[in-house]
């Protein structure tokens, strides 16, 4: 990346509103980079940095003048930590909103299915070569039995993770198993898989082996508020 971090006419020891002028320079340059990578607002933290230097300038300013050498050093700092945002922090965001923007819930507020009408609509869709679908029917059908027999309460904005990770409070003998699931449901979910019968038949062994299970009894897990059922279509 093409970016010149160190500004070459920092005066050596630049007043007050000299000093603020300098880093605007600089925030500025910043907004410039960022919206080149997409992002129009200037982020929070931007903006802390920014207020940061104006109290740094506030309290050392005291007999006009500020040492060029701080200028210069903060400066340095912004432009290096807006560099590394650009670099590593955008491309994971936006892959984060990406994700998001498509629905990560589990459930959506109009499904009020019971776990064993989910399980038919799994073996269903398995029975047909649909196993991406059934995979992430019979994930949800794990989910709804657990919220049935109040181990963990699903809700609209639950994940799989979400569940699996609750769910492994009762269940810690299951906790590795439930958390392999939600990596599937995620894959077929939004990643593409189009799933197999050996993870379905592994998924089907696990619907089975979590309605045996003896909990270990504690306090209901809950996942985000309390809500109806919900559903994301596959």
């Amino acid at each position: 990346m093409g970016v010149r971090l160190l500004p070459v006419d920092v005066p050596v020891d630049p007043d007050r509103d000299e000093a603020r002028r300098l880093l605007e320079d600089e925030l500025d340059k910043a907004r410039y980079r960022q919206q080149g990578q997409g992002e129009a607002e200037t982020p929070e933290w931007l903006r802390a940095i920014y207020r940061w230097f104006e109290n740094l300038i506030d309290s050392l300013s005291g007999q006009g003048s500020v040492p060029g050498w701080i200028v210069l050093l903060v400066i340095v700092v912004v432009a290096v930590i807006v560099v590394l945002f650009l670099v590593f922090g955008v491309p994971r965001l936006r892959a984060r909103s990406r994700i998001r923007g498509s629905g990560d819930e589990l459930f959506e507020a109009d499904d009020h299915r019971d776990a064993a009408a989910m399980r038919r609509d799994a073996d269903a869709a398995a029975q047909a070569g649909r196993f991406g679908e059934a995979i992430a029917e019979r994930f949800r059908a794990i989910a709804r039995s657990l919220h049935e027999r109040t181990l963990v309460t699903t809700v609209p904005g639950s994940t799989a993770h979400d569940v699996a990770r609750r769910a492994a409070l009762p269940l810690p003998e299951h906790a590795e198993a439930l958390g392999r699931a939600a990596v599937d449901f995620d894959a077929v979910r939004y990643l593409g898989d189009p799933g197999d019968r050996e993870r379905y038949e592994r998924m089907a062994t696990l619907d089975a082996a979590v309605q045996h299970a003896r909990p270990h009894l504690e306090p209901v897990a809950t996942v985000a508020s309390a809500e109806p059922f919900a559903r994301v279509e596959p």
